[in-house]
């Protein structure tokens, strides 16, 4: 009788192991889905909807979709978006190169990389509120220095010409110290016999950062890729605190027009705003699914 009791624990055992992960993760997983899975669902249903919120949702199939399609306020967004997009990237070699600079036992490093680290820690609305000054007519840094150097005064965020590249800036800020950080926590993790081995056989200069830094550095490089992404597409914070979609809407991005359509003053129209946000949602999945599928082919390459 005992000899069947022991092994029916150690029998159970085996199943106890499979379940301990699934019991942890079980937390997780619920939050997932009931804050993420689930709005993500709703979105796609109330985009087919004519909805003020509040009121009866009215069935009306694709109809937000093809008013989107006619709808000129979609496009400057949409464009605006890819500028986010393009630009933003060029946080990935700022970060880098401000994170090869700090990699460095030198006096008073501590000193810089407290300076390069502080964007990242403040919030968007306060490096919104800086470039604001920064930019403004009469008395910005920016402002004082072009009128001195053209002889004309330039108003940047009231400018439709120059409104999105001076908030593409302003968010360029605080991104490549994110960046930095990343890179940061790679260049700590890099292995120094390589190194080494590569300094022995005359590697140095741009070719040891080619050939061995960089490929060492392949998970920080995918981690900043997704989140550059991600942001640039996002990016709602900067624009609602500098210019509110200002001069005439040429600032518009996906996400400011999605929460001007359905949660401001101008009709609530949570149907339409569902169908703008199922847009940049479907944006973002093409953009990290091809990240993603590249990264694991790569890896399945080494």
């Amino acid at each position: 009788m005992t000899e069947a009791v022991a092994h029916k624990r150690v029998s159970r055992r085996p199943n106890r192991l499979k379940l301990a992960p699934w019991l942890f993760l079980a937390p997780g997983l619920l939050m997932f889905l009931i804050y993420v899975l689930v709005p993500i669902v709703e979105s796609f249903w109330i985009s087919f909807h004519d909805w003020d919120g509040l009121g009866a949702m009215s069935w009306i199939g694709m109809g937000n979709y093809v008013e989107l399609l006619d709808d000129d306020t979609f496009y400057v967004s949409l464009w605006n978006n890819l500028l986010w997009l393009v630009l933003y990237l060029l946080s990935i070699p700022a970060g880098l190169a401000v994170a090869l600079f700090l990699n460095q036992n030198v006096a008073g490093i501590r000193i810089y990389k407290s300076m390069f680290f502080f964007p990242f820690v403040i919030s968007q609305v306060v490096v919104g509120l800086i470039f604001t000054w920064f930019y403004a007519p009469g008395f910005g840094p920016l402002s004082v220095f072009l009128e001195w150097l053209t002889g004309d005064e330039i108003a940047i965020l009231a400018d439709e010409r120059y409104v999105t590249y001076g908030i593409i800036l302003a968010g360029l800020w605080p991104q490549t110290a994110y960046c930095m950080i990343l890179y940061l926590a790679g260049l700590n993790n890099i292995n120094s016999e390589q190194v080494e081995a590569a300094r022995m056989d005359g590697a140095k200069g741009f070719s040891m950062l080619w050939h061995v830094i960089l490929p060492q550095l392949r998970p920080a490089t995918f981690i900043a890729l997704v989140v550059t992404v991600i942001g640039s597409l996002r990016s709602f914070d900067l624009v609602s605190i500098m210019t509110a979609g200002g001069p005439y809407g040429s600032s518009q991005v996906l996400s400011y027009f999605m929460y001007e359509q359905a949660l401001s003053e101008y009709g609530y129209r949570m149907g339409y705003g569902a169908s703008i946000a199922v847009v940049l949602f479907l944006i973002m999945m093409v953009f990290i699914t091809f990240f993603i599928t590249r990264m694991l082919n790569q890896e399945r390459n080494i």
